[in-house]
């Protein structure tokens, strides 16, 4: 028996998610499909939209409804500070840490020249725009301890220490091959409170 063509796209479709293969793409769109109408409406509905009102903050490059963020727009934070984290998944966990009083800038990725990802596909000169136009004094890096973290690490670290501007690293409270977005709440606030120059 032939698959209709528009349950194919749809398992194709959600196969894009990370994590999911072909079989739990094939499982998901069969429950979507068998089982709730209603939520599947919820899902498309809620992703349209989210693709139409959702953008980049034009400080942070993190998503947000409006042209400047939440985070950006407000006094309490010390703009002298930036964190630079690889995704928004990152800023919201050191966020929930509750440990940290500055900005972000957010890369959207991280460098990978084998997968085509160099300095202008992280934004890097919107970040240097940022960091000149907020008189940063420092600057914490907080990319994931991979490798391609560690490379982009080492490269902004590069490109800022001519400028006079403080560079520090978070501490390697986090496990090697580790990702933020996956850390617990207290082993990220002690890593952002014992980051280090580099």
């Amino acid at each position: 028996m032939k698959t209709p063509a528009a349950l194919e796209d749809l398992i194709e479709s959600l196969r894009c998610l990370p994590g999911v293969g072909p079989r739990s793409a094939q499982r998901m769109a069969y429950y979507l499909l068998q089982h709730d109408h209603v939520g599947a409406h919820q899902l498309a509905n809620a992703l349209d939209k989210a693709l139409a009102d959702i953008k980049h903050c034009e400080k942070c490059n993190s998503f947000t409804e409006t042209s400047i963020c939440a985070l950006c727009c407000s006094p309490r934070r010390n703009a002298s500070l930036l964190c630079v984290v690889e995704m928004p998944a990152d800023l919201l966990m050191i966020e929930q840490a509750h440990c940290y009083k500055g900005m972000y800038f957010v890369l959207m990725g991280k460098l990978s020249p084998l997968d085509g990802v160099g300095p202008k596909e992280i934004h890097l000169d919107r970040l240097l725009k940022r960091i000149q136009d907020d008189i940063v004094r420092e600057v914490v890096l907080a990319t994931n301890f991979t490798v391609e973290g560690e490379v982009t690490a080492h490269y902004i670290s590069e490109l800022l220490s001519s400028k006079g501007i403080k560079v520090t690293r978070i501490a390697r409270g986090l496990p090697v091959g580790g990702e933020i977005e996956h850390i617990d709440s207290g082993t990220l606030a002690q890593a952002v409170m014992e980051r280090r120059e580099i």
